[in-house]
């Protein structure tokens, strides 16, 4: 599944440090707006230790991880919904996107230009919120047009239309984001066809300096108190020290350097594993001796779609899964004896995968 989450924010917050430390995809980074300019895919692997105790079962030939993709997309200035800036470019390419990861700067540093002259997180967070609803609000007032016509004439699905619709006028005309927006489900296909960007799920990534990795400061405190009614996930690291990171190949040396700044794991590894979850992404996995694999689905898949990730077939002609579940496997040591002590489930078509699922699909076709 190539889903994608587009990394954004104002020029001069560290979009494309972050996202050089994420991927091998290098984007230029400079002290410069716009010195990402087309947009740098990099396909990142997901850290997921229950590999590593698959692996050490299995001993497979190869140890294969799931993926996910991230997009470093222009810097966006006031004005980009009219086309100030790269404006018409970033709306292109954020619409795109499956999630959003907003960076925002929350260090100073007198040798890195603001575009707005001080480090205001606030500032910086609403600049892009309120470019990216002023073009949603375009988007659903011409719908609007449209659907009152028919509306009119007595259409009883166009009048049901037009109340959602207005609805998510009345909230971006407010300021308010379209995800704040609940309807339900069945309403939301009033506006799937607008691909509305503030209906985007979003992940905030506030950016420090080395001193605030552990406690934050005064701005990450102004942007959760901010975002507190979002829902939303504010992950803190410094993107400078994520670089450095990145560039360990020695596990050892790796731990060693996070362990100098007190932290157990990479912000980067936090970041892509918030970033799997807000695409709303589960894991199983395929383990035999050719290959152990993680396998990427949505929450809420059954076992025919889950067995469609690895070939149609296996979806057309689905017959059955074999489920173990990874303590199981732990306990047993092998699938032989996963089976000996009755602990492999036969589950049919409805069966709906749980995350960390290991699976064997019998089909025909």
């Amino acid at each position: 599944m190539a889903l994608q989450c587009g990394i954004v924010g104002l020029p001069n917050v560290g979009k494309s440090t972050l996202f050089n430390a994420l991927s091998s995809a290098k984007a230029e980074a400079a002290n410069f707006p716009f010195c990402t300019i087309e947009p740098n895919v990099g396909v990142v692997t997901v850290p997921d230790n229950r590999l590593q105790i698959l692996e050490r079962l299995v001993n497979p030939h190869r140890v294969l991880p799931t993926v996910i993709e991230f997009v470093d997309i222009a810097g966006l200035v006031k004005g980009a919904s009219k086309g100030e800036g790269l404006g018409n470019k970033f709306l292109a390419n954020i619409r795109e996107v499956d999630a959003i990861i907003h960076v925002i700067r929350c260090f100073e540093d007198e040798n890195i230009v603001h575009v707005a002259g001080s480090v205001d997180p606030i500032f910086d967070k609403e600049v892009i919120d309120t470019e990216l609803q002023l073009k949603d609000l375009e988007s659903v007032e011409k719908k609007i047009q449209k659907t009152e016509k028919v509306a009119k004439s007595g259409d009883a699905k166009a009048k049901k239309e037009l109340e959602t619709l207005i609805l998510f006028k009345n909230a971006l005309t407010s300021g308010k984001n379209a995800r704040s927006v609940e309807v339900e489900k069945e309403d939301l296909e009033a506006v799937k066809d607008l691909h509305l960007l503030t209906i985007k799920p979003v992940l905030y990534v506030a950016n420090v300096d080395e001193s605030s990795i552990l406690e934050g400061n005064k701005f990450v405190d102004q942007l959760r108190e901010n975002v507190k009614e979002e829902n939303a996930e504010v992950i803190v690291l410094c993107a400078a020290i994520e670089s450095q990171i990145a560039e360990f190949e020695d596990l050892e040396e790796k731990e060693l350097f996070l362990a100098e700044y007190g932290l157990n794991e990479s912000g980067l590894n936090r970041l892509i594993s918030a970033a799997y979850s807000l695409l709303n992404l589960i894991t199983y996995f395929t383990a035999g001796i050719q290959e152990v694999r993680a396998w990427t689905i949505k929450k809420g898949w059954k076992a025919p779609q889950a067995a469609g990730v690895i070939h149609t077939d296996f979806e057309r002609g689905f017959i059955k899964a074999e489920v173990i579940k990874l303590a199981d496997y732990q306990q047993f040591k092998t699938e032989a004896g996963c089976r000996e002590n009755g602990k492999i489930s036969i589950e049919g078509k409805e069966y709906v995968v749980k995350d960390g699922d290991i699976m064997h699909f019998r089909f025909n076709v």
